[in-house]
């Protein structure tokens, strides 16, 4: 890829995180994000439709480098512990920026685009894989579980949580009463 055109997106791309560490993205401006820049607008236009196809640009890239730090994450359904250790130690390195990408409105967006991607990436491996309905509820259930207990709990210790996950995710759990 051309010198320039690294140096705009990465320009664009660092300038993007710093607004939206401070606010959500629909109150981000065109105007600011190429102020801030230092591109003018039609150069902004020239690589991205608007704020929102920039966001979930950066969005998608976060979640697949977080996918392909994770080993063989297209075998999801034969070592679901692995997989979920393995998943939540990559939240745990991107958790600042996936907490800036992924606030307010977007909150909800990261599981629907991360089993997106998973999907994709099953598919590279797998072409003639089509996921039943029941695969497409048991990946739900593991990525928004793990990423809705991971974030609402990691306060309390990261390591207990994530052998909580790696407990439930290998059906090692028989009772909720103790």
């Amino acid at each position: 890829m051309d010198l320039r055109i690294t140096k705009t997106r990465t320009a664009v791309k660092n300038a993007f995180l710093e607004l939206r560490a401070e606010k959500p993205v629909e109150k981000i401006t065109v105007k600011e994000l190429s102020a801030m820049a230092n591109i003018n607008k039609a150069t902004f236009y020239l690589h991205y439709k608007d704020i929102y196809d920039l966001s979930e640009t950066l969005e998608r890239e976060l979640i697949r480098e977080c996918l392909e730090s994770v080993p063989n994450a297209y075998d999801i359904f034969e070592h679901v512990s692995a997989f979920v250790r393995s998943l939540s130690n990559s939240v745990i390195e991107n958790e600042h920026m996936i907490k800036t990408l992924f606030n307010g409105s977007r909150s909800s967006s990261f599981a629907d685009i991360f089993i997106d991607e998973l999907y994709k990436l099953i598919g590279e491996r797998f072409p003639e894989y089509t996921p039943t309905l029941e695969d497409r509820m048991k990946m739900t259930f593991l990525v928004e579980g793990t990423f809705h207990t991971f974030f609402k709990y990691s306060e309390h210790g990261v390591d207990k949580v994530l052998d909580l996950l790696e407990e439930v995710s290998a059906g090692t759990i028989v009772s909720m009463r103790k």
